[in-house]
């Protein structure tokens, strides 16, 4: 019927929904840790959003107010900026394409000021990958194309170690 919605299909976006989460929440832990240990803060980029109808239950339906900023921006020990945008694919490819225009001048804009810009990419293996943004931005020429896949040769580089506990050593 027309309508209708397929099962295996919200099954599919809520499970990619999920593993998305999953990614970011390990990216707040490890941010966490570093803040605990007096290293950095590096916070979340807050959506600003205006609400045009509230609903039931806690719930409400609203629009956001500006374009995209990158997802975690803050400051290292010793007053370097740091900058990330965050990305997470349950395919074999993750495009370049995912950093929209707007993020991208937000991230142009901050490394021409002398802050270090990264793509962090998620994969559903569990690997995470940290791209200084000049690399992601140099795609076609490092990886021969415009995505990058966990098969290439050229990505062993960034991948980000990970602590006895989990934890994400995105600093390091």
């Amino acid at each position: 019927m027309i309508g209708e919605k397929d099962p295996r299909r919200q099954l599919q976006g809520r499970l990619a929904r999920e593993r998305g989460k999953r990614f970011e929440q390990r990216i707040d832990a490890a941010f966490a840790s570093y803040e605990a240990n007096g290293f950095a803060i590096i916070e979340k980029t807050p959506e600003p959003m205006k609400v045009i109808r509230r609903m039931a239950e806690g719930r409400f339906m609203a629009c956001f107010l500006k374009k995209a900023q990158p997802d975690y921006k803050g400051i290292i020990k010793g007053g370097r900026m740091v900058v990330f945008e965050a990305k997470y694919t349950d395919r074999a490819q993750l495009k370049h394409s995912v950093v929209i225009d707007t993020q991208a001048a937000y991230m142009d804009r901050y490394t021409a000021l002398g802050a270090r810009c990264y793509v962090i990419a998620g994969f559903s293996s569990g690997n995470v990958y940290r791209l200084p943004w000049t690399d992601w931005q140099d795609m076609k020429r490092l990886f021969g194309r415009k995505y990058i896949t966990e098969q290439d040769q050229n990505i062993i580089k960034y991948r980000v170690p990970v602590a006895r506990n989990d934890v994400l050593l995105l600093l390091d």
